[in-house]
């Protein structure tokens, strides 16, 4: 058996280890791959290791020996899902892995956004504080949690986390959830996409992206937000319409958005968030905690051992 990981670099530039899947089977690792690597350096492999190459049906009819699919991910949009089936191989996602960092992530940009931590501390170390006439001074205006109105757009397992610890802040949360089955969630109230929208002073986007939700966010839902009103995006960047909040952001629309994911990434140079004041963007790194990223490896490594084993686990096939 042959193990083949095709793009270890993000998930592992070298902080951690790969003894978890080196141990099952000879493993060959890739920091990066093109698709013509691909097909050169998977040919002989039976499981192949990836995050964001395609897998395409062409790449599967050229690797006669795949027979499993291990997504360093919970996404798998990068998988011809339905051709995998007709060639009996198997796709296995990693679920949960990244829970508690995208929540923590969450916050991490709200209160970026609230606290103004950053200008502050930049104009101390640019000598502000130290010839200041006063004790205490502020850049902007802040803001404190506790009371707001906390919308979290898909209430699955990050989402519920991101509600957990609005609810400990003292926030109020309100969700929308596409399967209400079965719901028991204390103190979280389910609401439509508009009570959402109209309610929120926080809204933050943790629902998958699909064929009815992409540009959830755009002009249209903008204006029926509040002025004071910010946006946090750890999902899908194709759930906003990045022209259409970045004018809502210049004309005082809403008050700001915190993203960690663009919808093209990397992004064009051009694109229309760039220097806006109020929107803060980190480079798809909520889900990268090291922790996280390990508990990613130790998953893939059981998914594999489940597939050898003859009980699969984590499978999307």
């Amino acid at each position: 058996m042959k193990i083949v990981v095709l793009d270890a670099h993000v998930t592992n530039p070298g902080d951690l280890s790969w003894d978890a899947i080196s141990n099952i089977a000879p493993t060959h690792i890739y920091k990066r791959s093109t698709q013509q690597e691909l097909l050169d350096r998977a040919k002989d492999a039976e499981i192949i290791i990836t995050n964001k190459c395609l897998i395409t049906r062409e790449v599967m009819d050229a690797l006669p020996a795949l027979r499993c699919v291990c997504l360093l991910a919970t996404g798998y949009n990068n998988v011809d899902i339905e051709y995998a089936k007709t060639k009996g191989i198997t796709v296995c996602n990693a679920v949960g892995y990244s829970t508690y960092s995208v929540a923590q992530h969450v916050f991490a940009l709200i209160t970026a956004i609230y606290n103004k931590v950053h200008i502050h501390s930049q104009s101390v170390h640019d000598d502000r504080w130290s010839s200041s006439m006063d004790w205490s001074y502020r850049l902007a205006g802040l803001n404190e949690l506790y009371g707001k109105t906390l919308g979290v757009y898909g209430f699955g397992t990050i989402g519920q986390k991101v509600a957990d610890v609005g609810l400990a802040l003292g926030m109020k949360v309100i969700a929308t959830k596409r399967r209400t089955q079965g719901f028991h969630y204390a103190n979280v109230e389910l609401v439509n996409s508009q009570y959402l929208l109209e309610q929120s002073d926080i809204l933050s986007l943790n629902a998958s992206l699909n064929d009815d939700n992409k540009f959830f966010i755009n002009k249209a839902s903008l204006t029926s937000m509040k002025p004071n009103a910010i946006i946090i995006n750890t999902a899908r960047g194709p759930l906003i319409n990045e022209s259409d909040l970045a004018e809502a952001l210049k004309d005082k629309i809403i008050a700001g958005a915190g993203l960690d994911v663009l919808s093209k990434e990397p992004p064009e140079k051009d694109n229309p968030l760039f220097g806006i004041e109020n929107c803060i963007i980190t480079p798809h790194i909520s889900w990268s905690t090291i922790e996280a990223r390990s508990r990613l490896i130790n998953i893939v490594a059981e998914n594999i051992k489940a597939y050898i084993s003859g009980n699969t686990q984590n499978t999307v096939t």
